[in-house]
């Protein structure tokens, strides 16, 4: 688990005292959420304290919550680190350039996979609605494969991914750059 990462993955650092009464967002319980589901996976969590966890990251109000909450199971201080040309040193969440194209490639990946879902998921419903309705429906058309038009329309915004893979990259990077300028 990248540490820094988590930390920056917030709108605010939960760590820093004048952050500590902000409202949660939806977007921070889910970053909480995923530490706690990692946590869980590397069996650092048993079921009943994901739960219990689980609980109160879906409940949290503030951000000032949210270090107690993972505190066995990060560091609290804010992380000190040179993040490279033009980032100063001392920023807490501050990341160097390859962490940001590697943040950038993840979010294409997720982009990607979500998209291949987008397309298999209507695809295998439709071409099993239309073979069970082949069994003995009456009125069925083999002729007539009609599954293959949610096929191909779900198949454009899957290929319209994996062609813009470059412009998506370099969009999240200048995004996550800007957030990087923007860090106190």
């Amino acid at each position: 688990m990248d540490v820094s990462g988590v930390w920056s993955s917030f709108a605010h650092d939960p760590r820093l005292p004048e952050h500590a009464a902000l409202r949660a967002s939806d977007r921070d319980r889910s970053v909480v959420q995923d530490v706690l589901a990692e946590a869980y996976a590397d069996g650092r969590l048993d079921p009943a304290d994901l739960e219990e966890r689980s609980a109160k990251a879906s409940g949290l109000r503030t951000l000032g919550e949210v270090p107690p909450l993972l505190a066995d199971l990060l560091p609290q201080r804010p992380v000190l680190e040179v993040a490279g040309p033009g980032v100063p040193a001392g920023r807490p969440g501050a990341l160097t350039p390859a962490q940001i194209h590697a943040r950038a490639v993840a979010a294409y990946d997720a982009e990607r996979r979500q998209a291949l879902l987008g397309f298999l998921g209507p695809t295998l419903v439709c071409w099993v609605v239309w073979a069970s309705l082949g069994l003995g429906g009456p009125g069925f058309d083999p002729a007539f494969p009609w599954p293959a038009i949610v096929m191909a329309a779900t198949f454009v915004n899957y290929a319209r991914v994996l062609l813009t893979r470059e412009e998506t990259v370099a969009s999240v990077t200048r995004k996550l750059e800007r957030k990087q300028a923007h860090l106190p």
